[in-house]
């Protein structure tokens, strides 16, 4: 794991933008792995200032979607990523793949997700926030580390924290259709963002505590390729910051 601190959220998201727009120029990244939230938009933002004219022929999937939630309200991830991330970047909407919340067979509908996943050849990289909580996803705490896509309860805290983007906590789904987290660990890369100190607690448990459910995140330790891209709130809880900013000052040029 590659722990990168950056003075400010618009050098993160300039870093991390570099990285998914050199890995498509190089035809390294042809399938992307997307994340809704606050945590990416930054790096949205630096892409589509870089306008890297192959993102247009990557396909993407995003990670989860919220069950019962219609496609035409402003919140959904269906619409939330058309907004933010296939509009501005100009990615072809039917390469871009949302899990289907309103399908009447969810159990299904987590199936074929997977079944597309793989037919696509799986996720070259995938970016990721985290919750407080330290989900990644909606796999909330306690969450199987081998679990699948699949529709999953949110908690109070997680609605709570979603409840910003909505009139009220009341209007806040109450399930969900995410990729499990062994479905994230199967991505040939994952590059995970977080700016603020309220994820500061959640960051330094997934990164140097305890390989734990309680902690979804934590097992991202067990990822041969991540790379985490923090602001120094983000990272204020981190015992070893600074090693991980010589770690980078002084990589090896294979790095």
């Amino acid at each position: 794991m590659q722990v990168i601190i950056f003075d400010n959220a618009d050098d993160v998201g300039e870093y991390a933008a570099d990285m998914i727009s050199r890995g498509v120029e190089l035809g390294e990244i042809k399938v992307l792995g997307i994340a809704t939230g606050s945590s990416p938009q930054p790096i949205y933002n630096s892409l589509v200032k870089k306008r890297t004219p192959q993102l247009g022929s990557i396909s993407a999937f995003a990670l989860d979607e919220y069950v019962g939630l219609p496609y035409s309200h402003p919140e959904s991830y269906h619409a939330v990523v058309q907004r933010e991330v296939t509009g501005p970047l100009g990615l072809d909407p039917s390469r871009v793949h949302v899990p289907d919340g309103a399908a009447q067979d969810i159990v299904r509908a987590c199936a074929d997700y997977e079944r597309d996943i793989a037919a696509a050849g799986g996720i070259d990289l995938q970016i990721l926030g985290i919750g407080a909580s330290g989900h990644i996803g909606f796999n909330e705490p306690t969450s199987s580390l081998a679990s699948r896509t699949r529709i999953k309860t949110l908690t109070d805290a997680t609605r709570a924290d979603n409840a910003r983007f909505f009139d009220s906590v009341d209007e806040v789904p109450r399930h969900c259709i995410t990729q499990g987290l062994g479905t994230i660990m199967e991505a040939k890369n994952i590059l995970l963002i977080a700016q603020g100190k309220g994820k500061a607690h959640a960051i330094a448990q997934a990164i140097e505590g305890p390989l734990t459910s309680m902690c979804p995140a934590s097992l991202l330790q067990m990822h041969p390729r991540v790379t985490v891209v923090l602001d120094p709130e983000a990272a204020s809880e981190l015992r070893l910051a600074d090693y991980y900013r010589r770690v980078f000052e002084d990589r090896p040029t294979e790095q």
